[in-house]
């Protein structure tokens, strides 16, 4: 009701009354707000002297009773209000239309639901008590900050500065900055108010029985301890104190006294037992305000019919409509193993002319799911699939990211296609058309199968299962074909990457982990992704979609567009990577990515493959975040991808489980159908609703990448806590050592992934010696350190140097929390490396794809490029300065690290 929306700005504030509308506005909810002030009937102008409680409570129950009347009695109608005045005045007045408390209301309403009861009963008790203690205060809270509209207009005067406090979760109580918009400098000044408290829901800890009772005899006050180390404890007002010791719980603060050190809340739900998996995932969900609920009945009722006995199938109006590909393509999709939602495929054929025609095929994701259906704002909401080690969280209803939309083998899909013709001998683009297409793949391949076929493996040949049954004539027919079009591709992708390579662009380093599980779900193996070749033809073929696409709709919506853009990032985060690499002799040039790239392509040590591997790490641990934008928010030579070397970039080639992908579909097909049908403004979103939902979608980013990476260190920690750390092989690993703090090293493990503290002097104070056999041992003495290496003495004389790059010996431990996420400690058992032929192998197998790769990229670069200056002297076209690509592995993905658990490294919390 409109009133009742009013008196939740009059009496809670602008930020309240904002939510309270964004949730009757999302569609999912099925609200409607009665305008009750402009009904002839229902409107009750104001009293003189009637207080403005007073005048709405009574406009909103005369608009109850009138609503009840225009129903004929047949509705009941229920007015919940906390004003006992106005339940004694209305609540028997009129029969039918229940004037109660919130609580009557559950126990009358929904008497069964007891999660709500508890829920409501802890609300009211938080709220008495900070009634009472804002009494003892005089109702003072913060008196040093200033009114909201004296923030408001100090803004936009430009005498204050707005920005968002990020607290440094290593010394959380100590440490904090303001991160300030479009300000590069590092002033000080003072907080002079709060415009927004981030509160959320928070993951708490109740104290162990111990802690309990050092807490003192009160049964319902409590402090909880958060999962989060930044935030500080919690009081909440709970009689089940202990029966909630073994669980992870949510809470929401409510309050914060001026006087208190710890803010007030409420309790609300459990997730799980400490310690379980389900328990700790909803955990990590929960921490990064992630909803994996199920989707609802009305979004269900969205989706198209599609069963064994009723399978979907191609609609011929909607066929005539497109691009057949069936019978003219050979179709295929490379992904990785087990992958359900098969968004993109390939496909590469010789035309009649000669040329070549290069095909990037999307699933048609906006052909199932409406704009402003309850679907879309669903998948709005959602932002983007939520990748889990061992699960995943989907942006859309599995009938249309596991089947429907996706790109499986053998069947008949709806896509958007972007189809290039190639110059035979230069591969330079001719022509480009987008379109909607109807595809069949072919087949569905596993990046190690197509790789097993680049390399002329024919063992591989077994796990292609659209392959048997064939005779052997027309098997080997088909497989040849096959061959034919990988091998092409990729001599496509290393084309277009060594042009993005001569722009700079950069092969980064990522650390990806894949957690192998047994039949029982239980955790087998933690197996670094090995890089292949093929990951980056696929790679290079979907950035060379996102740029084209990128460059149609900013052409054809300059102010409206929705682009990627990857700032330059500052210099002063490149100064450890100069640093180490000063310690092996490297020098890294940082002034552009061009100079970066050549820098890190000639740090390689030949003895010694993980060195490069370190340093490109850590030049991505020093990379901005890459952001969506709408191009009318900023001017355009900010559009620029720094780790790509592209102009314009966006992402395009995966609307199943992004978002941002399905706003780019409809910009692209709106820009496309311009001119051939009257109205597209279906498609297209205004400049201020698309920086709202950039904001929007990167928030939610980051929160799959933090959630991400959480749980593949959960499954860490699962994996080596059931084991032996002093009889287990696999508790110990060979380490490098990448960091030099004042009391230890940081050391990254190789085989599982790891990057993790490990001390050199221990609480007691005695400093690690390493004797002439290996092993190592506390003894008192005393550390120093110097830039590139840290010694340890010994109070008898005994000395052992650890420098940068060295590779030792660790044991694996896991560090156990009741209150926070479990964590990985190293433990120096050895100063020389922890060799197996595992390791070793896969060292060099590492090294050698890289050195070949990177050695026939620049090759073939360099060729071209002498190839192009003997045709023509002149500059390269406009084309190919915005066309630009690049060589070597990890082209694409800009992978964030696993988490540093630094002795004093706090760099993590400034940059990301």
């Amino acid at each position: 009701m409109q009133t009742a929306c009013q008196a939740v700005q009059h009496q809670k504030g602008r930020r309240q009354y904002n939510k309270l509308r964004n949730l009757l506005k999302d569609p999912r909810h099925d609200c409607t707000v009665f305008a009750n002030e402009f009904h002839q009937h229902c409107y009750l102008p104001r009293e003189k002297g009637e207080s403005m409680e007073k005048w709405q409570t009574r406009n909103i129950y005369n608009a109850a009773a009138w609503y009840h009347n225009h129903c004929l009695g047949q509705m009941p109608v229920v007015m919940v209000t906390e004003d006992e005045d106005a339940i004694r005045q209305y609540g028997n007045e009129t029969e039918g239309v229940f004037v109660i408390s919130f609580k009557h209301y559950l126990d009358n309403f929904w008497p069964d639901l007891k999660a709500a009861h508890e829920l409501f009963d802890s609300i009211v008790q938080a709220r008495r008590e900070r009634e009472s203690e804002s009494q003892e205060n005089h109702g003072k809270e913060y008196p040093e900050h200033l009114p909201v509209e004296v923030l408001e207009a100090g803004i936009k005067s430009g005498r204050y500065l707005q920005g968002a406090l990020n607290v440094n979760k290593h010394r959380a109580q100590l440490e904090a900055f303001v991160r300030l918009q479009g300000v590069g400098s590092k002033d000080t000044g003072k907080v002079v108010g709060i415009i927004q408290k981030n509160w959320r829901d928070y993951v708490v800890t109740f104290p162990s029985k111990e802690e309990s009772q050092s807490q003192g005899r009160n049964a319902q006050k409590v402090l909880v301890t958060p999962w989060d180390y930044r935030i500080p404890k919690i009081r909440i007002s709970t009689q089940q104190a202990e029966a909630l010791q073994e669980y992870r719980v949510v809470v929401r603060i409510d309050s914060w006294e001026s006087t208190s050190l710890y803010p007030n809340g409420h309790f609300v739900r459990v997730l799980g037992r400490i310690g379980d998996l389900e328990g700790e995932i909803a955990a990590i969900l929960v921490e990064n305000s992630i909803c994996a609920a199920p989707f609802s009945e009305i979004q269900m009722s969205e989706m198209p019919v599609s069963s064994p006995k009723n399978p979907w199938k191609v609609s011929p109006e909607e066929a005539k409509k497109r691009l057949d590909l069936r019978d003219t393509h050979l179709i295929f999709s490379i992904d990785p193993k087990g992958c359900e939602d098969v968004d993109d495929a390939l496909s590469v054929r010789a035309l009649p002319n000669g040329n070549l025609e290069l095909g990037v095929h999307i699933a048609d994701v906006t052909h199932f799911v409406a704009a402003n259906s309850y679907t879309d704002v669903e998948a709005r909401a959602r932002a983007t699939t939520y990748y889990l080690a061992d699960r995943r969280y989907d942006m859309l209803p599995s009938v249309l990211s596991a089947d429907l939309c996706s790109l499986l083998s053998g069947v008949d899909r709806y896509a958007v296609s972007v189809l290039w013709e190639l110059e035979k001998e230069s591969l330079e683009t001719l022509r480009v058309q987008y379109t909607r297409t109807l595809i069949r793949s072919a087949y569905k391949l596993e990046y190690e199968t197509a790789q097993g076929l680049l390399d002329g493996d024919t063992s591989v040949v077994g796990d292609i299962l659209e392959l048997k049954g064939l005779e052997e004539g027309a098997r080997q027919e088909k497989l040849a074909e096959l061959v034919w079009a990988i091998s092409k591709l990729t001599d496509i992708a290393r084309h277009v990457r060594a042009k993005r390579d001569r722009c700079g662009a950069l092969e980064l380093e990522g650390i990806e982990i894949r957690v192998q599980l047994d039949d029982k779900r239980n955790i087998h193996d933690l197996i670094p992704k090995q890089p292949l070749e093929v990951h980056e033809t696929v790679a290079e073929c979907m950035i060379l979609a996102n740029h084209w696409v990128a460059k149609r709709i900013s052409e054809d919506f300059p102010l409206q567009a929705l682009l990627r853009q990857h700032p330059p990032p500052r210099q002063e985060f490149f100064t450890e990577l100069r640093e180490c690499a000063s310690a092996k002799g490297f020098s890294i040039d940082t002034r552009s990515n061009k100079a970066l790239a050549e820098s890190l392509d000639r740090a390689n040590d030949p003895s010694d493959p993980i060195v490069n591997k370190l340093l490109r790490s850590m030049a991505t641990h020093a990379m901005s975040n890459a952001l969506y934008f709408s191009t009318g928010s900023c001017p355009e030579e900010q559009f620029h991808h720094y780790g790509l070397a592209l102009e314009k970039y966006t992402h395009f080639t995966s609307p199943i489980r992004r978002y941002a992908d399905i706003v780019v579909h409809r910009l692209l097909m709106a820009a496309t159908l311009r001119g051939t049908t009257g109205d597209v403004k279906d498609n297209i979103i205004s400049n201020k609703d698309l920086e709202e939902l950039c904001r929007h979608i990167n928030n939610r980013n980051r929160a799959a990448q933090r959630a991400q990476k959480q749980s593949t260190e959960l499954f860490q920690c699962m994996y080596f806590r059931d084991r032996s750390a002093e009889s287990d092989e696999r508790c110990v690993a060979d380490g490098v050592i990448y960091s030099i703090r004042t009391n230890g090293v940081l050391v990254f493990v190789p085989r599982y992934g790891i990057k993790g503290a490990a001390y050199m002097k221990n609480k007691e104070g005695l400093v690690i010696s390493c004797q002439g056999a290996g092993s190592c041992q506390w003894k008192p003495g005393s550390l120093h350190r110097s830039q590139h290496k840290i010694t340890s003495t010994t109070t008898t004389g005994d000395s052992m140097t650890l420098s940068l790059f060295d590779h030792i010996t660790v044991r694996i431990l896991v560090q156990s929390s009741r209150c926070h996420a479990e964590t990985i400690k190293l433990e120096i058992i050895s100063n020389t490396p922890h060799h197996t032929a595992d390791t070793e192998a896969a060292q060099r197998s590492l090294h050698g794809l890289k050195s070949e790769l990177v050695k026939e990229v620049s090759q073939s670069a360099e060729e071209a490029q002498r190839a192009q200056d003997r045709a023509r002297l002149e500059v390269m076209d406009e084309e190919s300065r915005q066309f630009c690509q690049t060589k070597g592995p990890s082209l694409y993905q800009l992978l964030e690290e696993i988490r540093e658990l630094a002795l004093l490294d706090v760099t993590e919390d400034i940059r990301t």
